[in-house]
């Protein structure tokens, strides 16, 4: 394979400024805020200040009517409301699991639809995003691999999933309350619908956006970006995002892995492990994390758990292992508890953090791996059936 080849732009991404609408303020970076203002009559030696007010409204108080940014002179709102828009995605469906968990169905530009999963534990709320339409890696585990890819999302899409939930959670301060210092949304890990480091540069720019100390205000160790092996770009994830970092790895072997992972073909396991080695910023205190599905008879033995701790020898690392969320048609079953068991012992006897994953969301196909293809199999149901009675 060429190395030279890109990698990050193989997909369509819908620009921020659709042919029948107006660019979208939600996204931007200040930069290209600053640059959108100016070109709309801003005032240069204003601009700044203005981006500064604006994203203030956006992204701390969570406003989208530019009527109600009230530090703004009348006739600058009304030139802003003639020239832009503060748009997220639409909420189709929202389902709330017995345990919980909170599961969007969101529509974006093109009539597109992806899903987006808050889990509510007892420190810290997770928000799981997407970062594209679909998915190109069809990793054989998981029921969103199955789906084809459509498109790479915009900054705007992604930074949008964050802000429709905190419209859910009732999150956005309100102006002469006190604040509240318990935030339900504390936590965003990218590991919904996709591969971001296919989406680079959209990512980046929506983490950078979720970090700005006058906006939403995450911490980068409050931010999981996970990539199934995307070598190239996990330097580049470091020294531009700075966030966290996990790896779908599911197997000891490029065998197994070339089946599960295919991307392990293009990057196999010992160019993978050696990006690892070298990941900027990798220390004791921030971990990389391998995640591990554990499917019976594939990927569960004693000997695949001491493969792995010989793998990633060297590397600051946690192990989480998650029991397969088994879905109609998968071909894998879930490796018994006693099994995930004992995998986990050995991989904590060696001296590495091993927690075993608790399903979330399962009842409302909220789990990882189950995004969004129950609900097209659910709409293709309706289609036949109306196709059969001739309708």
């Amino acid at each position: 394979m060429d190395a030279q080849a890109p990698i990050t732009q193989d997909v369509l991404t819908i620009p921020r400024k659709a042919a029948e609408g107006l660019p979208n303020l939600v996204g931007m970076t200040r930069d290209a805020m600053r640059d959108a203002l100016i070109a709309a009559g801003t005032p240069e030696k204003q601009a700044k200040m203005r981006v500064g007010q604006i994203w203030q409204w956006i992204y701390h108080w969570g406003i989208r009517d530019f009527a109600k940014m009230t530090n703004l002179a009348k006739d600058y709102r009304a030139m802003l409301a003639d020239n832009f828009v503060v748009a997220v995605p639409e909420v189709v469906t929202r389902q709330v699991s017995g345990d919980g968990t909170r599961k969007y169905l969101v529509r974006i530009a093109g009539g597109h639809e992806v899903e987006v999963v808050y889990i509510p534990e007892t420190d810290r709320g997770t928000l799981c995003i997407s970062s594209q339409v679909g998915c190109t890696l069809t990793c054989s585990f998981c029921h969103t691999g199955t789906q084809k890819l459509v498109r790479n999302l915009t900054a705007a899409e992604i930074i949008g999933q964050v802000l429709v939930a905190r419209d859910d959670l009732g999150e956005w301060p309100v102006q002469g309350t006190p604040k509240d210092e318990v935030r339900l949304l504390s936590n965003i890990v990218l590991m919904g619908m996709g591969e971001p480091l296919y989406n680079f540069e959209n990512v980046r720019d929506a983490m950078k956006i979720a970090m700005d100390p006058d906006g939403i205000q995450l911490s980068r160790r409050r931010i999981t970006l996970s990539t199934s092996g995307v070598v190239p770009e996990i330097a580049r994830t470091a020294q531009e995002i700075g966030c966290q970092l996990a790896i779908s790895f599911h197997a000891t072997t490029d065998e197994v892995r070339d089946k599960l992972v295919p991307i392990n073909k293009r990057w196999p396991l010992a160019d993978l492990l050696d990006a690892l080695r070298t990941y900027p910023k990798v220390s004791n205190s921030e971990r990389i994390t391998f995640e591990y599905v554990m499917l019976d008879g594939v990927n569960d033995s004693d000997a695949d758990a001491h493969r792995l701790i010989k793998l990633i020898d060297g590397i600051p690392a946690k192990i989480n292992l998650i029991p397969f969320n088994e879905w109609p048609g998968a071909p894998y079953k879930r490796s018994s508890n006693n099994r995930i068991r004992a995998f986990a012992d050995i991989i904590y006897k060696a001296g590495y953090a091993s927690p075993i994953r608790t399903p979330r969301g399962e009842d409302i196909m909220a789990a990882c791996g189950q995004l969004k293809s129950a609900t097209e199999r659910a709409r293709k149901s309706k289609a036949q059936i109306a196709q059969d009675a001739g309708l």
